[in-house]
C-alpha cells in the first residue's frame, strides 16, 4: 500500500497535484542535475518544483524510518531561513511517497525568484561588471547567515542567486536540504567559503569584509579562507581522478 506525508503553506492537495501534473508536462528543465528542477506556471503564479531522485535501498529505508527527506528539509530550511531575514525563495509545499518500509519519491515546491545571476557568473563571466561590490555585498550576506547560526553546507557557485536593486544586491540561497544550525566558530565559518570559487583574488576581497566585520586580522583571515579552498580542490581534483580512472577500467570489460 502506498503513503503519501504532504505538508504545505497554502495549497490544497488536489492543487498540489495539478502543480505536479504542469511538472511532468513541463519541458522547462533548470539546470543539469541529478535530481529533476522545472519551472511551472500555475494560476498565475511562476513556480520552481523540484523532484528528488529515488535513493538507494540503504537510504530508501533511512529516509522512511531514520531521516528527514530531503524535500522536508527543503521546506523546513527554507522556512527557517525566511525567518531570519536570510534570502530564499518561499516555501510553498512538500510531497513524500511511501510503501511498506520503503521511501519512494519526493517534491519540494517553492515560488520562483527572478534574479539576474548566480554566483558563478561572477567567477567565469568576464563581462560582469561591479564584480567586487557584490563580493563584498555577498559577505555581508554570508555573514548574517552565520550570525543567524546558519551552516549552509552546499554553499556552492550555483546556490546562490543574485538580484540587482536600487539599494545595490539581493542574495537567495536554493539547494537547501544539507544545514547545519549551531554557534559556528570561526574556523567553520571561514571554512564555509571554501567551495565559492578557485580564484585566490575573490578571497582577497571577501576576507577583506568578513575580516572587518568579525574584527579579525585581514591577512590571516584571507589566508585562511585559501587555505580551506586549496585543500576543496585538492580533495575535488582527486575525487575526480579516481572516478575518471574506475570509469576508464570498467569501460574495458
Amino acid at each position: 500500500m502506498s503513503n503519501e506525508n504532504f505538508v504545505s503553506s497554502s495549497l490544497s492537495r488536489k492543487q498540489f497535484q495539478e502543480i505536479l501534473d504542469l511538472f511532468h508536462d513541463s519541458k522547462e528543465q533548470l539546470g543539469e542535475d541529478r535530481n529533476k528542477i522545472k519551472r511551472v506556471s500555475y494560476k498565475g503564479q511562476s513556480l520552481v518544483v523540484k523532484s528528488f531522485k529515488i535513493p538507494n535501498a540503504v537510504n530508501r529505508i533511512a529516509y522512511r524510518f531514520l531521516r528527514k527527506s530531503k524535500a522536508q528539509r527543503s521546506y523546513e530550511n527554507a522556512t527557517y531561513l525566511l525567518q531570519h531575514q536570510i534570502g530564499t525563495p518561499a516555501p510553498i509545499a512538500y510531497l513524500e511517497q511511501t510503501t511498506g518500509l520503503c521511501f519512494n519519491g519526493s517534491y519540494y515546491v517553492s515560488v520562483y525568484e527572478p534574479h539576474d545571476f548566480t554566483f558563478r557568473e561572477l567567477i567565469n563571466d568576464d563581462t560582469l561588471e561591479d564584480k567586487e561590490q557584490i563580493l563584498i555585498e555577498f559577505t555581508r550576506f554570508i555573514y548574517q547567515m552565520h550570525e543567524a547560526q546558519i551552516y549552509f553546507l552546499d554553499n556552492s557557485p550555483g546556490n546562490t542567486l543574485i538580484r540587482k536593486t536600487e539599494n545595490g544586491y539581493a542574495f537567495f540561497l536554493v539547494d537547501l536540504n544539507r544545514m547545519k544550525f549551531y554557534d559556528i566558530p570561526v574556523s567553520d565559518r571561514l571554512k564555509n567559503f571554501e567551495r565559492l570559487s578557485p580564484q585566490r583574488w575573490m578571497y582577497e576581497i571577501m576576507g577583506t569584509e568578513y575580516a572587518r566585520l568579525i574584527k579579525m586580522d585581514t591577512a590571516q583571515t584571507i589566508n585562511t579562507m585559501w587555505d580551506h579552498v586549496q585543500q576543496f580542490q585538492r580533495k575535488f581534483h582527486k575525487k575526480k581522478e579516481i572516478k575518471q580512472r574506475l570509469k576508464a577500467l570498467i569501460g574495458k570489460y
